[in-house]
């Protein structure tokens, strides 16, 4: 065991949970209607005790268990069978391993949740992350990080452009087209300073998120973290300038929402390039997902709320595409893994989407969603219901 490793591990832990609780939670809460905050609150901390619990059951054995087959973990790992505190994963000891992936497993699904708040039902929202938990992302992340066979193949993702946005932003997409727009969709973010603070959380975060990804605390680390913040800086300024030319005004939340997309683009690169290359890739970011926006609202019509798919999903799989550009990874096996990890997330997320919805209701009642899901789903109000 390497002490210094070990404690980085630990910090990077926390960082990656602070970007769920409250980082995503008050980017998201203040994004919304008023009448709807608390929802959103209730969905991100829900989702995170539920993840926790089965990352722990079954999740990590499936990621990152010792099974043979190339295509899962096995259960060798149930309720971390086996593991104590000295058994170790590499220099670190397991348990801080499967405490680190346990806070992705945690952010993957709570990200899914600005593609459907408003208008869904709470008990759809635990069924479906739970079960899309386990048998989406836990098998992805086998395939990649846990040596499945898109490692074999060579396939590169440092921290999550394929396993954590991709996945993340076509399980939105699904669900945002089969649950239909939301009544009102024309009713501005009821409170910008909540998504400038939650988007700097989630900046912060993100170090542990990058940096953490190294699994150890050295130069790859710093750079790491290095090249996601010139990322997440240059895609800011390349949103909001962007925006400006389109326009006439450059908001704020343009300005942070062009921040996450530097970071999930550079985050699957994050471990292979420099800081002019992230230079590069932040401030592609900044244009492409901006108008990927337009795209899936204009062309596609889809009512992906808050933008998971241009912001996430577009963003991971930009990053993941420009490690071949860059000549880190083969193209061959960058795309496969591409399709493959996209098929097998629309087939696993359509699939559960209908089997839930044959379960527990998907969508409130319009009178539920007009008159906001923080009193009509969990009985509070955090403002006037006039708001």
């Amino acid at each position: 065991m390497n002490g210094a490793d070990t404690a980085w591990i630990m910090v990077a832990t926390a960082l990656v949970l602070f970007m769920t609780l409250p980082g995503l939670a008050l980017f998201y809460g203040g994004l919304v209607r008023a009448r709807n905050v608390l929802s959103v609150f209730m969905h991100c901390i829900s989702i995170a005790c539920l993840m926790s619990v089965l990352w722990l059951a079954f999740g990590y054995s499936i990621a990152f268990g010792g099974g043979e087959s190339a295509y899962w973990g096995g259960l060798d790992r149930m309720f971390l069978n086996g593991v104590d505190a000295d058994t170790l994963s590499g220099t670190l000891p397991e348990v801080a391993f499967f405490a680190f992936q346990m806070t992705f497993a945690v952010i993957t699904p709570a990200l899914i949740v600005g593609a459907y708040v408003e208008r869904i039902g709470f008990s759809f929202v635990m069924l479906f992350s739970g079960l899309w938990m386990l048998l989406c992302y836990a098998p992805v992340a086998n395939w990649i990080w846990g040596g499945g066979w898109l490692a074999e193949m060579g396939t590169l993702d440092f921290a999550g452009g394929i396993v954590v946005h991709e996945t993340a932003g076509i399980a939105a997409l699904v669900i945002a087209a089969v649950l239909g727009p939301r009544a009102n969709k024309a009713t501005p973010p009821h409170n910008p300073g909540y998504v400038m603070l939650g988007a700097s959380m989630l900046w912060v975060g993100w170090f542990g998120f990058n940096g953490g990804s190294q699994l150890a605390a050295d130069g790859g680390a710093a750079m790491a973290i290095t090249v996601t913040h010139i990322s997440a800086a240059t895609a800011s300024l390349t949103w909001a300038f962007y925006e400006r030319i389109k326009h006439g005004k450059a908001s704020m939340v343009g300005l942070v929402t062009g921040t996450i997309a530097g970071l999930a683009s550079i985050t699957p690169a994050s471990g292979f390039v420099g800081p002019v290359e992230a230079l590069v890739i932040g401030g592609v970011a900044g244009v492409l997902c901006q108008e990927a926006c337009g795209v899936v609202k204009n062309m596609l019509k889809i009512d992906d709320t808050l933008d998971v798919f241009a912001v996430h999903g577009i963003g991971g799989i930009f990053g993941t595409i420009m490690l071949a550009v860059l000549g880190y990874a083969s193209w061959m096996a960058q795309g496969v893994a591409l399709i493959a990890v996209g098929v097998f997330t629309l087939v696993v997320t359509l699939l559960l989407v209908y089997v839930c919805k044959a379960i527990v209701p998907m969508r409130v009642t319009a009178d539920a969603e007009t008159e906001g899901l923080d009193f009509v789903a969990h009985g509070e109000r955090a403002y006037d219901i006039r708001s």
